[in-house]
């Protein structure tokens, strides 16, 4: 039987077949496990390959835009090092909004207090809006704020300016410590267009601030959770009601106390600016800083909240921060975390203005700095303390481009006379503005000046005021009996005053009179007065009381030339005609004004 296997030949055949079938499974669990490696190993229809190329990508990607931040940072620091190098030692030129100035005076009302002051009227009539404007090249609302109350409030003690000066000349004797400490002023920066006093004489109308509805809203999570392992419906449904009430009360007060976040945040920059001047580690202004740390540490808990109520401000677009955004929407932590802070805020005001007032005496300082080497020349005013008088040499007027200097003694009162556009005026602005710049910033534009320590007035560039429905004369004897009135006041500061054409809004009779008896008055004891007056007439019958000065000019080929040097003694020249005639106005209006002129004076009677 020959078509027959043998028993060895079927045991061979069988042992064949069962490798092949080995051999087969072997295969198919090979290919089955290189389709799950491969299922595995791809993401979104990628290979390994590509899957590592992609991270490689991405880690590139971001450690480029790592290293660009790095030196743009680099750049932006270098740029703002050269820019302030570069403008050290010029008056500032910044742009102001309307809105944005109206908001630095805020330190100084805040601080104005009982202490004597430059009032709206001085600091109108010399324009001191323009020196401040001159001066400020701050980088912070707190270094801006103090400066313009600094130009406001003059010193009574010369151990203040003292203090002071020390600042002052050390800043502009170091330049990397002032470049450091401008570094961290840059950061703290401004406001925007209310002043942080502004945000919180209003902390008391958000009333006081409670987290119990907040804590019960959340607690309620807690029971409607509960109901899903009772009814899993109404679980939902609750859960869901509780989510849409949240979110709904959330944008409500979300919008309620949106405006104070922006104090808060520049508190936090306070906090923040404290901590660097400390690392700066510049000893001159370690007492500065020690007060700041005072200050800095009753805020520990107001910081602990700080990174969740600012989280707004810093918000990246990226997953995680919308995924906290809605949590925030639905627990309200935000809000807790406001509530918290601002009830601490609440009660360290005290602390803030504390801090403000350290910082901003620090820049105020360097700005003065700046400014003195803005100027051609400057001096460090000498304080008298036995005598009430003004000795001054080569002084000049800051804000004029190629000033004329002059020089005097005013040891009693000053009467100046001269012709239209002399230098009177201007006269006057220079010593009032360099009088009120020696007791607040220690600084004159004069190569010597020499005075006391004054309660210092001016009523010279006053006008009509059309909303009160007031003459320019109503105006004008207003502007005069406060400094009147002050002469009546208990205090031992002697008066230093300025008035520019006395009375020039009535009529001449009266205005000779009136000026007259005014004039007297303002030239007592402890007063010393400066006063300008086309009325030649007062020279003579004030001349036991003032001292007379006068500006003069000359003409040539018809021309009406000005030297702007101060004279002593009465004007003798007038050219008000003279003026006529050099724009071009007719010769017989000048020939007939000149006559009467001369016929007046020789009879005293118009003709």
């Amino acid at each position: 039987m020959g078509s027959l296997l043998t028993f060895s030949e079927r045991r061979m055949a069988i042992t064949s077949c069962a490798c092949d079938i080995r051999m087969n499974r072997d295969i198919v669990g090979t290919g089955l496990l290189h389709i799950k490696q491969d299922i595995t190993l791809r993401w979104k229809g990628w290979t390994y390959m590509e899957y590592i190329a992609f991270i490689g990508m991405v880690f590139i990607i971001l450690v480029t835009v790592f290293i660009i931040g790095i030196i743009d940072n680099a750049k932006k620091k270098k740029y703002f090092i050269a820019k302030i190098k570069k403008e050290y030692g010029t008056f500032a030129n910044k742009d102001y909004k309307e809105e944005q100035y109206k908001s630095i005076p805020s330190y100084f009302k805040k601080h104005m207090g009982n202490v004597f002051v430059i009032d709206d009227i001085t600091w109108n009539d010399l324009e001191m809006d323009i020196l401040f404007k001159m001066m400020n090249n701050t980088y912070s609302s707190a270094g801006e704020e103090y400066l313009y109350y600094l130009l406001r409030t003059p010193k009574k003690k010369i151990q203040e300016l003292e203090e002071q000066e020390k600042l002052v000349r050390f800043f502009d004797s170091n330049e990397r410590e002032r470049i450091v400490l401008q570094q961290i002023f840059n950061k703290l920066g401004k406001t925007g267009k209310f002043s942080i006093y502004d945000y919180m004489n209003y902390l008391d109308t958000l009333g006081k601030r409670s987290n119990l509805k907040q804590h019960i809203m959340n607690f309620l999570f807690l029971p409607i959770l509960g109901l899903f392992f009772v009814n899993t419906g109404i679980g939902v449904v609750a859960l869901i009601t509780l989510i849409g009430i949240n979110m709904a009360s959330y944008f409500k007060e979300k919008d309620a106390i949106a405006p104070y976040v922006t104090s808060f945040m520049y508190v936090i920059r306070l906090l923040q600016a404290t901590t660097e001047l400390e690392a700066a580690k510049i000893k001159e202004i370690v007492p500065y800083v020690d007060k700041l740390n005072v200050s800095k540490r009753k805020f520990r808990k107001f910081r602990g909240y700080a990174k969740i109520v600012t989280s707004d401000m810093n918000a990246s677009g990226n997953p995680l921060s919308i995924l906290f955004d809605y949590v925030k929407m639905i627990f309200h932590i935000d809000i807790i975390s406001f509530n918290s802070m601002f009830e601490d805020l609440k009660q360290h005001v005290n602390e803030v203005d504390e801090m403000i007032t350290m910082i901003g005496r620090i820049e105020a300082s360097i700005a003065i700095a700046n400014y003195r080497r803005a100027l051609e020349y400057y001096c460090v005013p000498v304080f008298l303390e036995k005598s009430i008088g003004i000795k001054t040499d080569n002084i000049f007027h800051p804000y004029i481009t190629n000033p004329i200097a002059n020089s005097i003694i005013a040891d009693r009162s000053i009467l100046l006379t001269g012709s239209n556009a002399s230098g009177k005026s201007t006269f006057l602005k220079t010593i009032a503005l360099n009088a009120i710049t020696a007791e607040t910033i220690n600084t004159v534009a004069a190569k010597e000046f020499q005075t006391s320590f004054f309660h210092i007035y001016s009523s010279m560039s006053l006008r009509d005021d059309l909303s009160n429905g007031e003459s320019y004369y109503m105006v004008e004897i207003r502007a005069l009996k406060r400094i009147l009135d002050a002469m009546q006041e208990d205090d031992t500061s002697p008066i230093l005053c300025f008035v520019d054409e006395v009375l020039r809004g009535t009529n001449t009779v009266e205005r000779i009179a009136a000026s007259t008896q005014i004039l007297k008055s303002l030239a007592q004891k402890k007063v010393l007065c400066f006063a300008a007056t086309h009325d030649v007439e007062l020279t003579h019958l004030l001349e036991r009381i003032y001292e007379n000065y006068h500006f003069t000019e000359d003409v040539k080929d018809g021309d009406v030339l000005f030297n702007y040097q101060l004279l002593e003694g009465r004007a003798t020249t007038r050219n008000a005609i003279k003026l006529l005639e050099s724009i071009g106005y007719q010769q017989t209006i000048i020939a007939e004004a000149n006559k009467q002129a001369e016929d007046f004076l020789s009879c005293g009677k118009w003709m």
